[in-house]
């Protein structure tokens, strides 16, 4: 990492998208990046009498989810093991990963990653899943993992081609809240 002139951290660039380390006054366009995503696809969570199955079906019509606004209740009591990636071209946020370690476990989890509408298909969430994997090193983190809903189709095929893998599934994270009745799919990758 190289420090610029005004102290913030650069972790690089590709073409003319530039990664760097989240700043306070980044909050503002953190929360309005639009993480929405159209999908012909979800992701089908079976109970089976050995366990769960799990297949792509499709959705016709196409299914539009908006995520709602994030909450903040859950900040990290250690800054140092938390860290936000945000990529940017000039002043417009392209997109951004949040990630935390827990040294229990030697886990990174990806909290959040999010890519805008424009930049989505550009190398953009694999550029910025790279810097997430580059903390899990620097803190001698085992495996990534994260959490995605079963109806987060292109999310999930993006996980998968990154070389993720479903590690676990929870029926009920989401009752109570404006995603019910869709399923939180864990995934992992062993970090190389």
């Amino acid at each position: 990492m190289e420090k610029t002139s005004d102290h913030a951290t650069a972790l690089g660039a590709v073409g003319a998208v530039a990664y760097r380390l989240a700043r306070p006054e980044d909050g503002e366009a953190l929360a309005r990046l639009d993480g929405s995503f159209t999908t012909d696809a979800a992701f089908e969570v079976e109970t089976t009498d050995e366990g769960f199955r799990i297949r792509q079906t499709p959705v016709d019509p196409p299914l539009h989810k908006v995520f709602p606004a994030a909450d903040d209740s859950n900040d990290e009591d250690d800054p140092d093991l938390s860290r936000t990636v945000v990529a940017v071209d000039g002043d417009e946020l392209c997109g951004f990963v949040e990630t935390s370690f827990d040294p229990w476990n030697a886990r990174l989890t990806i909290s959040d990653i999010e890519v805008a509408p424009a930049w989505r298909g550009k190398g953009i969430g694999r550029t910025l899943m790279d810097h997430a994997f580059d903390f899990a090193k620097e803190y001698g983190a085992v495996h990534v993992w994260l959490e995605v809903s079963n109806v987060n189709a292109p999310a999930i095929r993006a996980y998968l081609r990154m070389g993720f893998a479903f590690c676990g599934l929870d029926t009920s994270l989401y009752d109570g809240t404006e995603s019910a009745g869709e399923t939180a799919l864990f995934m992992a990758r062993r970090v190389p």
